[in-house]
């Protein structure tokens, strides 16, 4: 007898899902899938992007310990110059789900586009929620844990890389990244289809 992957059996369950990090220079753009346990709410999700870093923290760790399932999965900077920034986040998505231990009956994405939610001859439902990351509380989780993670990886890329800090400005487009830009040209970290990088 077939036992059939968790991703595809049927199920009542919600999962959110969001990115982190579409708009850097550098680094991957990470996506997160959470499912939520109903009988375990958590106070003060919202948005990651309106959270210190510390709630971001305190947040990841209830989170990650009272969800019924979670996942985290990301597409690196070849993988972005390769296909475009949205359809390397549409895969870092479908990666996430597809590494949650339980099949969500509905999956609902932050913004105003789906990836494609068919694997292997089925199709999850989906919603593309504007402002979700604000108004749902399981697309505010995996946003939560989708920045929590990308941020603890540019950290660990700057170890690799420390003279371009990647630790302070996590890759995004800050003076002072420019000015490592300039001064040292990209690393391997880069993303060579973005402006200013793509100009060396």
């Amino acid at each position: 007898m077939t036992t059939l992957h968790p991703l595809f059996r049927k199920t009542r369950l919600i999962a959110g899902v969001d990115e982190a990090g579409r708009g850097p220079l550098a680094g991957p753009v990470v996506a997160a899938a959470v499912i939520l346990d109903d009988k375990c709410p958590i106070d003060g999700l919202a948005d990651s992007k309106m959270l210190t870093p510390w709630q971001r923290e305190e947040l990841a760790i209830k989170i990650s310990g009272r969800a019924l399932a979670w996942s985290v999965a990301w597409s690196d900077a070849a993988e972005i110059d390769r296909l475009n920034i949205l359809q390397a986040t549409f895969l870092a998505m479908r990666r996430a789900l597809l590494g949650l231990c339980l099949r969500p009956g509905l999956v609902e994405v932050d913004g105003n586009r789906l990836p494609n939610l068919d694997f292997a001859g089925t199709r999850i439902d989906g919603n593309a929620i504007v402002g979700g990351d604000a108004k749902i509380p399981a697309i505010s989780a995996a946003s939560i844990i989708a920045k929590v993670y990308r941020d603890r990886m540019m950290c660990r890329l700057d170890s690799l890389y420390p003279a371009y800090g990647f630790k302070q400005h996590k890759g995004y487009a800050t003076v002072a990244h420019r000015e490592c830009l300039d001064r040292l040209g990209p690393c391997p970290q880069h993303r060579r289809s973005f402006k200013p990088v793509s100009r060396f």
